[in-house]
């Protein structure tokens, strides 16, 4: 079982929002979709979920095209929220979980499950408008959840979350990927993509300029980060042959290099200059292949 985009087109007139796009999102994987605003990510999720036609191109789950009879086996929580602020948290949830199909009971079930997994039991018959953003976000979480998908639709989850907030919200999302629910989620935090996804792809301009698993996407990079903290000057680095980016820090320097054999010889060069605190050759940030490929910092 698989989500499968197939050269997928979208454009508004002159302006083309999606250009061919095809991706294989695996079942039950978490998949990362990162891109500046205006990328083509919310365009992509709204025609996943038919909200949207394409121009051409064709979208499918295990073979079936997506439609209104597949509703109940998608949810989605949109970077917009948009709960009714005037109803009770319980009204409105179990009103939406019937509309997908199923029965009271079963709703009231699983919200109770949710509301004392992010600790809020006690919300259950407030009305939204009372709960703070970070709670009504919360909320908005749970609709997305409550009717059990087997594809989950995650655009922007833990923007305007504070930290903490962010690390339940985060183990939710793991949990339902371990119980079997492919999940895709864009997000603007580098870091969370990194830790959580297994594959992704980076758009820009309505394509994928960057599209593979996570470990390949670096392997390919070519490039490592040399982090360096040393007790004697080590400006001078920054313009060895190898290095293609550099930074100066309090305790010594940030390097980009074209390979170990650069960290190689940097450190056969300094070995004898002094005392050498820190020598670390790490693997590229997804941020530092995000800024190559789309020429920009993605904050």
């Amino acid at each position: 079982m698989s989500l499968k985009l197939e050269q997928i087109t979208k454009s508004y007139g002159k302006f083309i929002a999606v250009d061919e796009l095809t991706l294989n999102i695996p079942e039950k994987e978490m998949f990362g979709f990162l891109g500046a605003n205006g990328a083509g990510k919310t365009t992509t999720f709204r025609m996943i979920l038919g909200l949207l036609e394409p121009n051409s191109g064709t979208i499918t789950w295990n073979g079936t095209n997506l439609n209104y009879s597949t509703s109940h086996l998608v949810g989605y929580l949109p970077e917009e929220r948009g709960l009714y602020p005037k109803l009770k948290v319980k009204e409105q949830l179990v009103y939406l979980a019937r509309l997908r199909g199923m029965s009271k009971q079963d709703a009231l079930k699983q919200l109770t499950y949710w509301l004392e997994r992010f600790k809020i039991p006690e919300y259950i018959d407030k009305k939204v408008e009372e709960l703070s953003k970070g709670n009504q976000q919360k909320i908005q979480f749970i609709a997305a959840v409550l009717h059990q998908p087997k594809l989950l639709i995650l655009d922007e989850p833990f923007s305007g979350l504070d930290p903490v907030n962010v690390e339940l919200l985060k183990g939710a999302v793991l949990e339902l990927k371990e119980s079997g629910t492919t999940i895709v989620f864009s997000s603007h935090r580098m870091e969370h993509v990194e830790e959580m996804c297994e594959h992704l792809c980076i758009m820009h301009k309505g394509k994928p300029v960057v599209h593979g698993s996570l470990k390949d996407i670096k392997r390919n990079f070519g490039k490592k980060n040399l982090v360096i903290h040393a007790d004697f000057p080590l400006d001078e680095l920054k313009d060895y042959s190898g290095v293609t980016k550099s930074k100066v820090t309090t305790e010594g320097i940030h390097l980009q290099i074209e390979g170990e054999h650069v960290a190689e010889k940097i450190l056969k060069q300094i070995v004898n200059n002094g005392f050498i605190r820190k020598f670390v050759l790490e693997e590229p940030s997804l941020n530092d292949i995000f800024i190559e490929k789309v020429g920009a910092s993605y904050e």
